[in-house]
């Protein structure tokens, strides 16, 4: 037996509500595995299925509605911190406004399935100014949906759960070494690529000032704004005459951008 089962079995409910408050306030750990093998523990009849459901439900949207507080009391800030410790900052704030814009408060029913919407998504809908109500009634729905998906894909796929347990009972502490050691290779990777990517990124870099001294300078200058065009209303600010485009339109809308003026691209 490890560890998860044996909390699992000691303390249920409480664990259960606890694991999942902690992760959606922030713990960066998957609660999914451990709503799997509560689903295997549900089908054994070691636990209640409409209880499980609502204890997650409620851990889960406790800790969604501080986030969404603190988005609303904070602003931008509170998604730049999230960023900060996010793998891929540069991006995971433009997938939740993608996510919002074209499918409103719709985003936050699926928000849990895909890693890293959930923590950014519930202060974005503080931050847009979500109604309350509205963000509570989508993240309750979002929260069953979540909860009662994998507990059911637990209950079903039982045996299968319980031999993976055992398998991992058997290595003992060396299944936590291989995974910990696989964990530690994937960030490491991760934070090279981004330390690669920004180490180039800065001899490509302009200072606001020298920015100032070319828009005053007699050669034409075009200053392109790739923040997200709810970021800049948010904001309520922009470099005088920028074009305000998405990433991914540089392409398709290449045709506004002049050929033969000094290009200078401002994000966040």
């Amino acid at each position: 037996m490890n560890f998860l089962s044996y909390l699992l079995i000691r303390h249920g409910y409480l664990f259960v509500f606890v694991y999942v408050f902690l992760v959606q306030a922030g713990l960066p750990v998957p609660a999914d595995p451990m709503l799997l093998v509560m689903g295997a523990m549900v089908g054994n009849g070691r636990y209640s299925m409409a209880l499980t459901i609502l204890t997650g439900m409620g851990a889960a949207l406790l800790g969604d509605a501080i986030w969404y507080e603190m988005g609303r009391r904070r602003g931008s800030s509170i998604l730049r911190l999230i960023c900060r410790l996010s793998l891929e900052p540069d991006t995971c704030v433009r997938k939740t406004e993608d996510s919002f814009s074209k499918r409103g408060a719709r985003t936050l029913l699926l928000a849990k399935f895909v890693p890293g919407l959930s923590l950014v998504s519930t202060p974005m809908a503080g931050v847009i100014r979500m109604p309350r109500w509205r963000f509570l009634l989508f993240d309750l729905a979002g929260s069953a949906l979540w909860v009662t998906a994998y507990l059911t894909i637990g209950l079903i796929f039982k045996r299968q759960v319980e031999t993976v347990i055992d398998l991992i009972g058997k290595l003992g502490r060396y299944a936590g070494v291989v995974v910990l050691t696989a964990l530690a290779l994937y960030l490491g990777f991760r934070y090279f690529q981004r330390w690669r990517f920004l180490h180039a990124f800065e001899m490509g870099r302009i200072s606001p000032q020298a920015l100032l001294d070319l828009l005053e300078g007699p050669l034409p200058v075009t200053v392109i704004d790739l923040r997200h065009p709810h970021e800049v209303e948010r904001e309520g600010v922009k470099v005088a005459g920028a074009l305000v485009l998405r990433p991914e339109d540089l392409r398709s809308r290449s045709g506004e951008i002049p050929k033969d003026q000094e290009i200078i691209l401002y994000c966040t």
